[in-house]
C-alpha cells in the first residue's frame, strides 16, 4: 500500500464523503485521513477490516500458545481428552 497516495485531509472526506465510500469496496485502499497536517485516523473497506481483526485474533491465540507451551501449562492430549472424559461424566452422575 502506497501511503503517499492514500493520505488527504478531513476537508476532503467532508467534501467527498459518499464518493470515497463507493470506491472503498473496489479498491481496497485504507485512506488516511489528517487534521492540521496530522494523521488521525485510517479509513478502510469493512470486509477488510473484517478479515484484519480475524488475522490479529489469529496471532493472539498464537502467542497465548506459545506462553502456554515456555510455562510448560500443557499436558498430553490423551490426559486432556482424558479429564474432559471424567468430567462429563461426573456431570451426567
Amino acid at each position: 500500500m502506497k501511503l503517499s497516495k492514500s493520505v488527504r485531509p478531513i476537508s476532503y472526506l467532508k467534501a467527498h464523503a459518499s464518493e470515497i465510500l463507493n470506491h472503498m469496496g473496489n479498491d481496497k485502499e485504507t485512506l488516511i485521513i489528517t487534521q492540521n497536517g496530522e494523521a488521525k485516523a485510517a479509513l478502510m473497506d469493512i470486509r477488510e477490516y473484517e478479515e484484519m481483526m480475524e488475522s490479529m485474533a489469529m496471532l493472539r491465540l498464537i502467542s497465548q500458545s506459545k506462553n502456554s507451551i515456555e510455562k510448560t501449562r500443557t499436558k498430553p492430549l490423551r490426559e486432556a481428552f482424558k479429564s474432559i472424559r471424567d468430567e462429563i461424566g461426573k456431570q451426567a452422575t
